[in-house]
């Protein structure tokens, strides 16, 4: 518009300078309108941007005012053209962003100072609709949205488990939260995927769908178990109940083997490693084997009158929560073999590797003497 206007000939370049820099002002207006409702990094470029203007605009116009009213150049009195009102834009860009680029360290401090992170650091929407007509970028934009799930299930269970020997209400508080986070990453991602059925897939895409879907509420379930394994170590410190010296060392090792199923599980997901989530099976059927042995062991126990039946029931929930978070993990590696075997029958993959891989026996008797008693 005021190249427009300078073709009249009405416009002076003295004027056209001080307007050019009210227009580098005025642009910024764009961004801050894209960053409502946006997360805080998005509100803070937007801010940026307006800062580098408005900072530049201030000391490019008092310089341009003591050149002015101090020297008086008379070529500023002269109509302004259309390529001179494209070169003072250029110029003034260049040299605002050689006055601020050494400065970049301030801005960012002014942005943090006027846009400040809230308590609870928020989460970013990675789910983009527009993707759904793509089902492969959509695909890509679940999983990557499933590894976060993943991670916030992982950190309750391993949490959850320090609890049992050192419990704190910070962890307890976190483990809460991210359960709930889980519930809000189960109800996203599967909303998409249940959208993007509606789309045209090919069978392979239609079959990392399917696995994917039974995948996250296997990690949801986890997160669920983490709260219960906490609500059972909330339980026994109300209640004074303590467990035999004998009890906590077995529970190390049911506890440990858990870790360590968590690991392979999480790691198989993660790089979608079919190699790691074989490894996961004879893991959970140690796990099993475990579990059965420490009730028979508790049984004896009570017996002899070294633990008592309350006791005993709180430890039993202990032992269910944690073997079932072996159960999900074997699934989890299950959904995994079937993708890459285009087979969605976990049971029957699962019995296939039992019977025709030799890695398999090697594995289970590997396990079982890690975590024997």
């Amino acid at each position: 518009i005021l190249q427009a206007l300078a073709v009249t000939g009405q416009v002076s370049l003295g004027a056209a300078i001080p307007i050019i820099m009210g227009q580098n002002i005025g642009t910024c207006v764009t961004a801050l309108i894209s960053s409502i409702g946006a997360n805080k990094n998005a509100k803070r470029t937007a801010f940026v941007h307006l800062m580098f203007n408005v900072i530049g605009s201030i000391f490019m116009l008092v310089l341009f005012s003591v050149w002015k009213y101090g020297f008086e150049p008379a070529f500023l009195d002269t109509p302004a053209t259309a390529f001179s009102i494209a070169v003072v834009h250029t110029v003034f860009n260049i040299l605002c962003v050689a006055l601020l680029m050494p400065n970049a360290k301030l801005l960012e401090k002014l942005a943090l100072k006027f846009i400040k992170d809230d308590e609870e650091p928020e989460e970013v929407e990675i789910l983009d609709p527009r993707l759904l007509a793509t089902p492969t970028l959509a695909l890509q934009q679940c999983y990557s949205v499933a590894t976060k799930m993943a991670n916030c299930s992982e950190r309750a269970i391993e949490k959850s488990i320090t609890c049992i020997t050192n419990y704190t209400e910070a962890d307890a508080e976190r483990i809460r939260k991210d359960e709930a986070k889980c519930d809000r990453y189960e109800d996203e991602i599967g909303t998409y995927l249940v959208n993007l059925s509606s789309q045209k897939m090919g069978d392979e895409e239609s079959e990392q769908a399917a696995a994917l879907l039974k995948m996250i509420g296997d990690l949801e379930r986890i997160s669920d178990h983490a709260v219960n394994v906490l609500d059972s170590t909330e339980e026994l410190r109300q209640k004074g109940y303590t467990l035999t010296e004998d009890a906590v060392k077995e529970l190390d090792i049911l506890t440990g083997a858990t870790k360590e199923i968590l690991d392979i599980t999480f790691k198989a997901l993660k790089d979608t490693d079919t190699e790691i989530a074989k490894r996961v099976q004879p893991l959970e059927q140690v796990i099993d084997i475990i579990k059965e042995k420490m009730r028979t062991h508790h049984i004896r126990r009570m017996q002899q009158g070294l633990c008592t039946i309350e006791a005993g029931f709180v430890w039993s929930d202990l032992l269910t929560d944690l073997e079932r978070v072996s159960d999900h993990c074997s699934n989890i590696a299950g959904c995994l073999i079937d993708a890459s075997m285009h087979n969605l029958s976990i049971h029957e993959t699962q019995r296939i590797a039992e019977d025709s891989s030799s890695d398999y026996g090697k594995l289970f008797k590997d396990y079982s003497k890690k975590y024997s008693f």
